[in-house]
């Protein structure tokens, strides 16, 4: 497999230093330096190469990005005892992807989230999309920013970054504007990885864009449901049974929905007495944040048993918490790992669910001559 190494930090293997005698030498090992490692990853049907790059930082954290739909195959944390282990869910292979995967890893556009019975209007128009959810339009449509294949080019400077670009045109699934799309992934020193989000358009139309990975603490092993999650929100967007918010922001107090404090998943997660986690299937909602375009701590993920931590930062007024609750074990990821309900968590910032159809919740239209940004980070650090 052909590789291309772009080092980003140059580093010297070994610093001698003689104190007092000729015979006495001390050897000083640095840290392997930062890197973007450029691979082929297969091909798409319509045999468009797909490439795979790895970004690495000093500490040893690996971030493995493909082109096919700007998707994290794999992402490494380190445990309790400062063990590296891939903490997301994937495929092995292009074909996995393209066979019918659950948004695995993937960058989601032009809208993340639903959208009621695929319309909107803007201006007194209205456009139709694709109802591929009960009705309702969901991530994009059949062909989103998820299954198309990303320009991409790495960016030189301390951290290994890698910058993708995208041009959505006018009409395609229906959205209007010819919509210029960049993501920037960039992978830090202290083990975070920043989602930095712009696109700029020719037309008035729609955009909420997201990230849409599935995390398991536990490398992979066994559910999500005990993880401990405190999400710094005290409402949520109660839903229809087709997952389409009701418009009212409803206080978390006194619900299964209050993670205000670190709560197991799995501790209310069956709790069918409450209306809302029948209509989910537990978890798929949105919870209402800051908001204020400064990036706030949103959320915090701790698996007891492996030590790890995530904390999640956001510009975005809003994040999606979904607890895996479609997933059935019928799909077979890396490394022969069946996929069982609820094997991993997603938390995907962005606008609210519908916000096009429903004028109280905040904007998500974009002019000409404006410019949409945002920005996502996901940091990782150990529990003793």
């Amino acid at each position: 497999m052909k590789k291309i190494i772009l080092m980003l930090v140059c580093l010297p293997m070994f610093v001698f230093a003689c104190k007092g005698s000729k015979n006495v030498e001390e050897t000083t090992v640095t840290p392997p330096p930062s890197s973007i490692t450029k691979s082929s990853f297969g091909q798409t049907r319509d045999s468009i190469a797909v490439d795979m790059y790895t970004l690495k930082n000093e500490n040893g954290m690996e971030v493995k990005i493909i082109t096919y739909g700007g998707i994290i195959t794999n992402w490494t944390a380190p445990d309790k005892n400062g063990k590296y282990e891939d903490i997301v869910l994937g495929f092995d292979s292009i074909s996995g992807y393209m066979r019918g995967s659950p948004y695995f890893g993937a960058l989601i556009g032009r809208f993340g989230n639903r959208i009621a019975k695929g319309k909107f209007s803007i201006n007194g128009q209205q456009y139709t999309l694709a109802g591929n959810n009960m009705g309702n339009h969901l991530h994009g449509g059949l062909k989103g920013f998820d299954k198309v294949v990303w320009k991409a080019e790495p960016m030189e400077g301390k951290e290994p970054a890698l910058k993708l670009t995208y041009l959505s045109k006018d009409m395609e699934e229906g959205y209007p504007g010819n919509l210029n799309c960049t993501v920037i992934y960039t992978l830090t020193a202290d083990n975070s990885v920043k989602i930095d989000y712009s696109a700029t358009t020719d037309k008035e139309t729609i955009v909420n864009l997201t990230n849409h990975s599935y995390f398991n603490l536990n490398a992979n092993q066994g559910t999500i449901l005990d993880h401990m999650v405190t999400l710094n929100s005290d409402k949520y967007l109660p839903v229809s049974r087709t997952l389409i918010p009701t418009g009212e922001l409803r206080p978390v107090a006194n619900t299964p929905f209050d993670f205000t404090t670190p709560y197991a998943v799995g501790a209310r997660i069956n709790d069918t007495t409450d209306q809302q986690i029948v209509f989910g299937g537990g978890y798929d909602h949105a919870y209402i944040l800051k908001g204020d375009g400064k990036l706030n701590l949103a959320a915090t993920v701790v698996a007891p048993s492996s030590g790890r931590k995530m904390e999640v930062f956001t510009t975005e007024p809003a994040i999606q918490f979904y607890s895996g609750n479609f997933l059935d074990g019928k799909l077979t990821g890396k490394n022969g790992v069946k996929y069982v309900k609820r094997s991993g968590l997603c938390l995907e910032s962005e606008h609210y669910p519908d916000a096009p159809n429903q004028p109280a919740f905040p904007s998500v239209a974009l002019k000409p001559g404006e410019t949409y940004k945002t920005s996502t980070v996901y940091k990782f650090s150990v529990v003793k």
